[in-house]
């Protein structure tokens, strides 16, 4: 599976994010998509698999969970957008974490571009920093790769400058 992972796209789903997802087979959206028009746009362009983020209203709401669990490729993954990192986990995410046991663990919300192995709970935490405009980022980021028999292979960045 060709993955394609963004974050806080905040209502920005523009030419440059669209090309470097082109190739991919499914997004991961971690979150704060910034409204509805947004998440259907993704959603007709890929298959998409997201979350809800804090500046997400309750249309998108109804329409993506606060968190997923799912399997791919072999890898068990769980997403929400306040997640944290290792060592500085957000509570709750923390408690899914502790119980759902994920392989690759992914999250937004710091539009910091994140990839780090959790080595005590033998983790792989994504997050792709921010996609969109909106935010104290001077860089928009965004992540692929490939999960192949359990493996993520091929981790690609996207970045472009953020125009205001």
């Amino acid at each position: 599976m060709y993955i394609g992972l963004i974050s806080d796209t905040h209502g920005l789903f523009d030419d440059e994010l669209c090309k470097f997802l082109e190739p991919v087979e499914q997004i991961w959206h971690a979150g704060d998509f910034g409204n509805e028009h947004t998440l259907d746009e993704i959603a007709a362009f890929k298959p998409l698999i997201g979350v809800y983020g804090n500046c997400d209203d309750w249309d998108v709401r109804e329409k993506v969970p606060l968190y997923q669990s799912f399997n791919s490729g072999g890898m068990k993954v769980l997403m929400t957008h306040i997640g944290g990192f290792p060592g500085r986990y957000d509570y709750n995410a923390f408690k899914l974490i502790e119980e759902i046991k994920p392989d690759i663990f992914v999250c937004g919300h710091s539009h910091i571009l994140r990839v780090m192995n959790d080595k005590k709970r033998n983790i792989m935490v994504l997050n792709p920093g921010a996609a969109g405009i909106m935010g104290f980022h001077t860089v928009r980021t965004a992540l692929r790769f490939k999960i192949e028999n359990g493996e993520i292979k091929d981790l690609e960045l996207g970045q472009w400058k953020r125009q205001v």
